[in-house]
C-alpha cells in the first residue's frame, strides 16, 4: 500500500484525552495526549519535545527519559497505575507530574525501580536503579494528604491488658513465684526461692504466701530442684492454697501450681516423676481469667527436665484479636488497610511494632483499631508534667516509590553484615533543577550501600529556596520512608530545603543526613525517625563489627577502633546553622540527634566552599524536639570528623570520628562576642546512657526534660584552659526524673529488668542493674543550674542513684564556678552522690573524682545558703565549720574558692601532692589529665587566702607555669613548691593574650628574705627556704575578671618558674615543711546557718509542664478528705473540678468526670457509716452507672469504713491499691479510672485518724 508509514507501537496507543473531570489538576490539561504504552522491559523510552502525555495505565520500560520540554502526567481516574523501569531521568526541561499542591493525587500509583547491582549499565551521575532529576528538570509528586505521624494519648499495654502482660523463663533454681492481680492481670509479686539448698528461702516463701490477699492469683513453678529444703511451713502454706501433692514433691520433680487465694477448689497443679535429665518431660497448667471490663487473660506455667536441662516458664497473656488506640490528632485520613508503626517508648528501639488498621465504626476521629495485640507497652501519657507519649507513624501512602529487591543478599552488597538484599532504588536531585516538590508519598526498599544512592537525595543542589531564585521553595513533605537501605533524606551541599512531616523508619545509616558540613538554612520540621540501624558507608554509620572489618579506607594495616565509628544517628547535623523544630528521634542504635562539627568542608565540598569553621557558627533554631529509645544518647552536641586523608602519620579513615568543640561567636568570627546556643523544649527519655551530652560554650538549655536516662544531662565545656577562654553551660526551667511511671516491658531488646528504687516496682533499667543513675552529671564546667526540678531518684542496696552526680572515672578537674540555685527536689532520697570505689566508679581516685565541686548559691540543695559542696576527703577545700554528708560521700563548706592551672615540664610524668598548711596530713594527690603530651597539667580547686605546699613523687620539674584561673582581683593563695637545696630560679610574671597569641608585660619576680615578705607583697617576690626546700610564692590576681572568663580582663596572668635543678632526688619536702609551716584551721567565710525552708523550697524549680504539643487540655482536680477529727477542727471535705466545688457529707463522695471533655457527668454521696444498703448502692453506682472512660474522684468525710465492703472492691476495680478501706474515722482521697487501661495518674491517699486531711491536687491530661 503506497504511502503507508509504520509508527512505533507506543505511538499507536495514543488517543485524544477526554474532557477534564476536574480543573486545576495537572491531568486536566487539555493539551495532554492519552498514553497507554504497555509493557516492554527492553524499551528505552524518551519523551521529548512536543510530547506531553497522560499516562492512563500501567507500563514497564527498560528506561524512561523525559527531556526537551517533554511532559508525563499521571491520570487520576481511579485506576491503579504501576510504572516499572530500571531508571527514570528528568532533565533539560522535562516534567514529571503526579498531582500537585492544590490537587493531590487520589488514585493509587506505584513506581518500581528494578535491576541488580551486578548488571553492567551505570549512569555517570546517577548510577543504577534511580529516579533522577538533572538540570532544568521538574518533579512534582503529591499524594493524598494524611496525618504523617501523631502521638498516643493513652498507653497501649502489652498483651492488651490494663497493666501489660508478663513472660519469664530466665529463672533461678527452686520455686519461682508470681502473684497476679485478678482485676488487671498485673504481676504484683515476682520472686524466686532456692528451696533446694536454702532453708531461709523456704521460710521466706511461707511468709509471702500467707500474706497474699484473698482473690489474688498465685502461680508457682519449679526450676531444677525445689524440694530438698522446702520446709514444713512452706509446704503447709502451699497445701492451704489447695495443693494435693506438695507433701510428696521430691528430688528434681517438675511441678507447677495455679490457684486463686481463698478458693482451694480453684487449684490446678501438675507434678512429674523425675526420670533423668532427658526423659522427664514438661508439667504445665493454665487457666483463663476475665477482668471486670471483660478483658480475658491467660495465666500459664510450665516446669520441665528435657534435653539435659531444666527450665520453667510463667506467662500472663491477653486474649485480644484487635485493640483500639487513642491518638492526639484527627486521623480520619487513616483508613482500614493502612499500616502504622508504634514507636518504642522503652530503652530498646526494637520494641517498635507495626500494625494494619481495621474498620472501626465506633471509633472517634482520634481513635483507630489495630489488627492484633501489642507485644510491648507503648507509653502514652503526660507523666509528672512531662510529655512521654509515644509516636505513631503512618507507613502507607497511595503514591508509592519502591525498589524491587531479591529474596536475599547477593554479590558485593556487604552480605557479611546483611542477610537481605540492600540494593534498592534511589531518588537523586542534582543542582539546577527547575522545580522539585514531593509530598504524600511512600518510599520503601530504596537506597543502596553505595555512596550517593539514597532514598531521597539532594546532591550539590546549592540554594533551593528564594536565595536560589525559586519562587516556590523546594520541599519534601509528608513522606513515609521505611524499610530502606541507606539513609532517609540526604541533604548534600544543599541549602534552604524544607523537610517536613516525614517518617523515616527502619533504615540503615544516618537517617536525616546533612553531608559535607556546608549545608545551611535547611529546615527540618515535625519529622519522625525511628529504628535507625548501622550501615557501611561512612565510619560514623558503622557498628563496632563493621568498623573493625571494613578497612578499605584506612592506611596500611591499621585496624579501626570502635571510637573511630559507632555514631549512627537519626538526625546527623554537621553544620549548626539549620533549624530543627518539633522533630522526634525515637530510636537509634547509637544517637537520636547528633550535632557534629567539621573544621573544614569535606567530601565533594572539600576545597570548594570557603565557609568559616562550623565550630564558630551560631546555632539555628532548636525547639521542641524529642529523643528517646537510643542506645547511646538522645542528643549529642560534641566531636568532629577527621578531615584529612589517611596517611602513615594518621592511618584512620577519612571522616572517622575525632575530637571537636563548639564555640559559637557572632558571624562565626572568633574575635567577636560569643553567642549563646539556645536549645529549648528538648524531651529526652529512655536513652540507655545519656539523655543529652552537650559540649561547648555558650550553651543554654531551657524548658527541657530528662527522664529515665542512665544520665539525664551532661554539660561539658568547649575545652579546658588554656585552649578555652572560659564560657558557661546552663540549664534553666527544666525537669529531671529518675524513674517515671513508664516502667517499660521486659524483653524486646531490653537488656536489664529489675526492681526500681521508687515504689519498688519492676521496671526496665538503663546500662545495668547496678548502673549509678544521675539526673544532672557535673563534669568540668562551669555548669549553671537555675529553676530546675529533680524527681524520683532513690538509691538501692544494689544501685546508686542521685539527682546530682559527677562523671565517673574522671581525669578532668571540675570548676569552682559550677553553681545551682532555686532547685527543687520531689521524692528524691539522694540529692548528691560523689561515688565510691567499685563497678562503674573504678578506683574513684582520678583527679576529677576527687575535685568535683559545686556552689549551692541559695541553699536549695543543702539548706545552707552560699555553700560549697565537694567530696568528703578533699581536705584542701575544707575548714572547721564544714558539715559532712556521709550519705553523699560529700562535705558542705563555706569559704571562697578559685583554681590553679599548673603546667609542668621536664619531667612531666610526676604525681603532684598538694598539702594545705592547716591539714598537712590530708594531701590531695593529682596525677594530671594529659596522656601522651610533652607536658602535664593539674587544676586543683583551692580555698583562697590559705597556704599550700606542692610536692612531687619524682624529680622536681625544671619548668612550671602557674595560672590563677577563676581568680577575681586581689584573690590570692600562698604556695610553697618543693625543690632540692641549691636550686637556682628565674621567675617572671607575665600577661598572656590567647587570641591572637601574644606575651607582654614581662616582670621579673625578685627574691625576698622571708615568708612574711611574700605574704605582704603583690606577688612580685619569692622566697626559697633552703632548710625545707620550699620555694614560696604569692599567687594573686591583679586585675578584674569578666563574666565566665578564666582570666582577667587584662588577659591571662601567669608565673613562669625556670628552675636550675642540680639533683634528681624525689622532690617531697613534707617532713621538712611540717610542722614548721603548719597552721591551725580557721574559717575565712563561715558556713551560713542551716535554713530548712531553703532546702525544701516550695516555689523553686520548674514551674511549667514540658509538653510537645501545646494543644493539650486538662482537668484541674482538687480532692480534700477530712475524717472525724479534722472536721472537729472545721476542716472541709470536697471535690473540685476545674474550679467548681462539690461539698461532701458523711461517707463517700463519688464524682465521675468525662476523660475527653473534663465535664462532671455523675456525682453522689453514700453514707456507708450508717446504712449497709449504701455499700451495695455505691458498688452498683461505680460498676453500672458511671460510664466507661470516666475519671472517678473519691473523697471521704467524717467516717466511711463501718459498713464499707462491696464498695471497697469496686474501688479496687477502678485502680485502688490495698489498703483501700480506711481506719475508723480516717480520711481517704482517690483518683481512679473506669476503663480498659489504668493510667499512671491513678492515685490514693489513705490516712489514719488524726493524720488528715488527705489531699490530692493535680492536673489530668484529657483524651480527645
Amino acid at each position: 500500500m503506497a504511502g503507508l508509514v509504520l509508527l512505533p507501537t507506543v505511538l499507536l496507543l495514543l488517543t485524544p484525552p477526554a474532557s477534564p473531570q476536574r480543573t486545576g489538576c495537572p491531568d486536566a490539561d487539555p493539551s495532554l495526549v492519552r498514553w497507554n504504552p504497555g509493557h516492554d522491559p527492553s524499551a528505552r523510552e524518551i519523551i521529548g519535545q512536543g510530547q506531553v502525555y497522560l499516562l492512563e495505565s500501567s507500563a514497564t520500560f527498560y528506561s524512561l527519559e523525559i527531556k526537551d520540554g517533554g511532559k508525563l502526567v499521571f491520570a487520576d481516574e481511579g485506576n491503579n497505575i504501576d510504572l516499572r523501569a530500571r531508571s527514570i531521568l528528568i532533565q533539560d526541561g522535562g516534567e514529571f507530574h503526579i498531582g500537585n499542591e492544590t490537587c493531590p493525587y487520589l488514585s493509587d500509583v506505584t513506581i518500581s525501580l528494578y535491576g541488580k547491582s551486578d548488571e553492567r549499565e551505570n549512569h555517570p551521575l546517577f548510577g543504577k536503579k534511580y529516579l533522577g532529576v538533572n538540570k532544568d528538570g521538574v518533579l512534582e509528586i503529591h499524594g493524598k494528604p494524611k496525618v504523617s505521624w501523631t502521638q498516643l494519648t493513652a498507653t497501649v499495654m502489652a498483651e492488651g491488658l490494663p497493666k501489660g502482660g508478663h513472660h519469664s523463663g530466665v529463672g533461678h533454681r527452686g520455686i519461682n513465684l508470681r502473684v497476679v492481680d485478678e482485676l488487671t492481670g498485673e504481676v504484683v509479686e515476682n520472686d524466686w526461692y532456692d528451696t533446694y539448698i536454702n532453708p531461709e528461702d523456704s521460710k521466706r516463701l511461707a511468709k509471702v504466701l500467707n500474706a497474699v490477699a484473698e482473690g489474688r492469683i498465685v502461680v508457682m513453678a519449679v526450676r531444677d530442684e525445689g524440694s530438698k529444703s522446702l520446709g514444713a511451713a512452706a509446704r503447709k502454706a502451699i497445701r492451704s492454697l489447695g495443693s494435693k501433692v506438695i507433701d510428696i514433691l521430691s528430688y528434681r520433680e517438675p511441678w507447677v501450681f495455679l490457684c486463686v487465694k481463698g478458693n482451694a477448689s480453684s487449684a490446678m497443679e501438675k507434678r512429674l516423676l523425675y526420670k533423668g535429665q532427658h526423659k522427664t518431660g514438661t508439667a504445665t497448667v493454665s487457666r483463663m481469667f476475665t477482668t471486670p471490663y471483660d478483658v480475658s487473660f491467660k495465666v500459664e506455667a510450665s516446669s520441665s527436665w528435657s534435653k539435659g536441662r531444666s527450665d520453667f516458664h510463667i506467662s500472663v497473656t491477653g486474649k485480644v484479636a484487635d485493640y483500639v488506640i487513642n491518638l492526639n490528632d484527627d486521623v480520619t485520613s487513616w483508613q482500614p488497610g493502612d499500616r502504622i508503626v508504634l514507636a518504642s517508648t522503652d530503652y530498646s528501639m526494637d520494641q517498635a511494632e507495626e500494625f494494619d488498621l481495621l474498620p472501626c465504626p465506633k471509633c472517634t476521629r482520634y481513635q483507630v483499631k489495630i489488627d492484633g495485640k501489642p507485644k510491648y507497652m507503648h507509653f502514652g501519657e503526660i507523666s509528672d508534667g512531662v510529655d512521654l507519649r509515644g509516636e505513631v507513624g503512618m507507613l502507607t501512602r497511595n503514591v508509592k516509590i519502591q525498589g524491587e529487591v531479591e529474596n536475599s543478599c547477593y554479590g558485593d552488597n556487604y552480605c557479611q553484615f546483611f542477610d537481605y538484599d540492600t540494593y534498592g532504588g534511589h531518588i537523586k536531585v542534582l543542582g539546577g533543577f527547575k522545580s522539585v516538590h514531593i509530598s504524600g508519598a511512600e518510599v520503601t526498599h530504596m537506597g543502596q550501600q553505595i555512596l550517593g544512592s539514597y532514598p531521597v537525595h539532594f546532591h550539590l543542589a546549592g540554594d533551593v529556596d528564594e536565595r536560589g531564585g525559586y519562587v516556590r521553595p523546594t520541599y519534601v513533605r509528608g513522606l513515609s520512608i521505611h524499610h530502606c537501605f541507606s539513609r532517609c533524606v540526604t541533604i548534600h551541599a544543599t541549602n534552604g530545603l524544607l523537610v517536613q512531616d516525614t517518617v523515616g523508619y527502619d533504615t540503615l545509616g544516618h537517617c536525616y543526613f546533612l553531608e559535607d558540613g556546608v549545608e545551611e538554612r535547611n529546615r527540618l520540621v515535625h519529622n519522625l525517625g525511628l529504628v535507625t540501624r548501622p550501615g557501611t558507608l561512612l565510619p560514623t554509620d558503622r557498628d563496632p563489627v563493621m568498623c573493625r572489618d571494613i578497612r578499605s579506607g584506612v592506611y596500611g594495616d591499621y585496624i579501626p577502633l570502635s571510637n573511630d565509628c559507632n555514631a549512627v544517628s537519626t538526625f546527623w547535623i554537621p553544620h549548626p546553622n539549620n533549624d530543627l523544630v518539633n522533630n522526634s528521634a525515637a530510636g537509634s542504635m547509637d544517637t537520636g540527634i547528633w550535632y557534629i562539627f567539621h573544621e573544614v568542608p569535606t567530601g565533594l565540598s572539600e576545597g570548594i566552599h570557603l565557609d568559616s569553621s562550623t565550630i564558630y557558627t551560631p546555632l539555628g533554631k532548636f525547639y521542641n524536639n524529642r529523643v528517646h529509645s537510643n542506645d547511646r544518647a538522645g542528643l549529642m552536641l560534641d566531636c568532629g570528623v577527621k578531615t584529612t586523608h589517611p596517611s602513615s602519620q594518621d592511618p584512620r579513615e577519612y571522616l572517622a570520628m575525632t575530637k571537636g568543640r563548639y564555640a559559637p561567636h557572632e558571624d562565626a568570627d572568633v574575635t567577636r562576642e560569643r553567642v549563646p546556643a539556645v536549645m529549648e523544649g528538648l524531651i529526652a527519655y529512655k536513652n540507655h546512657n545519656d539523655g543529652a551530652w552537650v559540649r561547648g560554650g555558650e550553651l543554654l538549655l531551657d524548658k527541657c526534660a530528662f527522664v529515665d536516662n542512665g544520665k539525664g544531662l551532661t554539660l561539658a565545656s568547649d575545652g579546658t584552659f588554656p585552649s578555652d577562654d572560659g564560657s558557661r553551660q546552663q540549664v534553666w526551667n527544666s525537669v529531671f526524673i529518675g524513674e517515671s511511671q513508664n516502667v517499660g516491658t521486659d524483653g524486646g531488646g531490653n537488656k536489664f529488668y529489675g526492681i526500681g528504687g521508687v515504689g519498688k516496682t519492676w521496671r526496665t533499667l538503663p546500662r545495668g542493674r547496678d548502673f549509678p543513675l544521675r539526673g544532672l552529671q557535673i563534669y568540668d564546667g562551669p555548669t549553671q543550674v537555675l529553676n530546675c526540678t529533680f524527681k524520683k531518684y532513690a538509691q538501692m542496696d544494689t544501685r546508686m542513684a542521685s539527682a546530682i552526680g559527677f562523671r565517673l572515672d574522671n581525669t578532668w578537674q571540675g570548676s569552682p564556678k559550677n553553681n545551682l540555685t532555686r532547685v527543687k527536689f520531689d521524692n528524691v532520697l539522694s540529692r548528691v552522690y560523689y561515688g565510691h570505689p567499685g563497678p562503674w566508679f573504678g578506683t574513684n581516685e582520678k583527679d576529677g573524682d576527687k575535685t568535683s565541686f559545686f556552689h549551692d548559691l541559695d541553699g536549695t540543695v543543702t539548706g545552707f545558703p552560699d555553700a560549697y559542696v565537694t567530696r568528703i576527703d578533699n581536705w584542701i577545700t575544707r575548714n572547721p565549720g564544714c558539715v559532712e554528708k556521709p550519705d553523699w560521700n560529700g562535705v558542705i563548706c563555706g569559704g571562697k574558692f578559685a583554681q590553679l592551672y599548673v603546667q609542668a615540664r621536664n619531667p612531666h610524668t610526676n604525681t603532684m601532692w598538694v598539702r594545705r598548711d592547716e591539714y598537712p596530713d590530708h594531701p590531695l594527690r593529682l596525677h594530671g589529665a594529659l596522656v601522651e603530651a610533652h607536658y602535664q597539667q593539674y587544676q586543683p580547686v583551692l580555698m583562697l587566702e590559705k597556704g599550700y605546699t606542692i610536692h612531687w613523687d619524682g624529680m622536681a620539674p625544671a619548668e612550671i607555669t602557674i595560672h590563677p584561673i577563676n581568680f577575681d582581683r586581689d584573690d590570692w593563695v600562698r604556695l610553697g613548691l618543693c625543690y632540692p637545696r641549691g636550686t637556682q630560679f628565674q621567675i617572671i610574671y607575665q600577661l598572656w593574650q590567647r587570641s591572637p597569641k601574644k606575651f607582654y608585660g614581662d616582670e621579673e619576680v625578685y627574691p625576698a628574705y622571708s615568708v612574711e615578705d611574700i605574704e605582704n607583697s603583690v606577688g612580685n617576690t619569692y622566697f626559697f627556704d633552703e632548710s625545707t626546700g620550699l620555694l614560696f610564692l604569692k599567687v594573686s590576681a591583679r586585675y578584674h575578671r569578666k563574666g565566665d572568663s578564666y582570666c582577667s580582663s587584662m588577659c591571662c596572668e601567669r608565673i613562669i618558674i625556670d628552675a636550675f635543678v642540680m639533683s634528681d632526688e624525689v622532690a617531697n619536702c613534707t617532713l621538712e615543711a611540717y610542722p614548721k609551716y603548719s597552721t591551725p584551721p580557721t574559717e575565712t567565710i563561715p558556713l551560713a546557718p542551716y535554713m530548712a525552708e531553703k532546702e525544701s523550697c516550695a516555689d523553686c524549680g520548674s514551674q511549667m509542664s514540658i509538653i510537645f504539643d501545646d494543644r493539650q487540655r486538662y482537668a484541674d482536680i482538687t480532692i480534700v478528705s477530712s475524717g472525724f477529727y479534722e472536721i472537729k477542727k472545721s476542716l472541709e471535705s470536697f471535690i473540685e473540678v476545674n474550679g467548681a466545688r462539690i461539698p461532701g457529707r458523711r461517707g463517700y463522695l463519688v464524682v465521675a468526670v468525662d476523660v475527653r471533655t473534663g465535664d462532671v457527668t455523675h456525682q453522689r454521696i453514700f453514707d456507708t457509716f450508717a446504712q449497709s444498703r449504701k455499700d451495695e448502692a455505691m458498688a452498683k453506682f461505680i460498676r453500672k452507672e458511671i460510664p466507661l472512660e470516666s475519671i472517678v474522684l473519691i473523697s471521704v468525710k467524717d467516717e466511711s469504713s463501718r459498713r464499707a465492703n462491696q464498695c471497697v472492691q469496686a474501688l479496687r476495680e477502678i485502680g485502688a491499691k490495698q489498703p483501700v478501706k480506711t481506719e475508723y474515722r480516717g480520711s481517704f482521697a482517690m483518683i481512679g479510672y473506669k476503663g480498659l487501661i489504668q493510667p499512671s495518674w491513678i492515685q490514693q491517699i489513705n490516712l489514719p485518724p488524726k493524720k488528715g486531711p488527705a489531699e490530692i491536687r493535680t492536673r489530668i491530661p484529657l483524651l480527645k
